[in-house]
């Protein structure tokens, strides 16, 4: 079953958290990971969304999205974005 990473996020300091997003995704590919969405415009229609960025990566399985999130390689490059943004993250199950 496929997996989901989801990200709504603030960027609290663009300069720096532009390494995250130079740093990220090679280390997403090399777990199956395909960005859906990163970023672009969007209308709340129900309820609140709290941060203006969302970001989505598809990955082969559940698992591999968690693989991904835990894995020693991905761990410095999210204490950058940890560090230069505010984020609520989910990873779940897709069909």
């Amino acid at each position: 079953m496929t997996g989901f990473a989801i990200f709504n996020i603030e960027i609290k300091k663009p300069e720096e958290y532009k390494e995250y997003v130079s740093r990220v995704k090679p280390i997403a590919e090399k777990y199956g990971g395909e960005y859906i969405v990163r970023g672009g415009e969007n209308e709340i229609v129900e309820g609140t969304w709290t941060y203006p960025r969302t970001v989505i990566i598809k990955f082969p399985t559940y698992e591999k999205a968690l693989e991904w999130y835990n894995s020693d390689e991905y761990q410095p490059v999210k204490q950058i974005r940890l560090d230069n943004s505010i984020s609520n993250a989910i990873i779940i199950k897709g069909a």
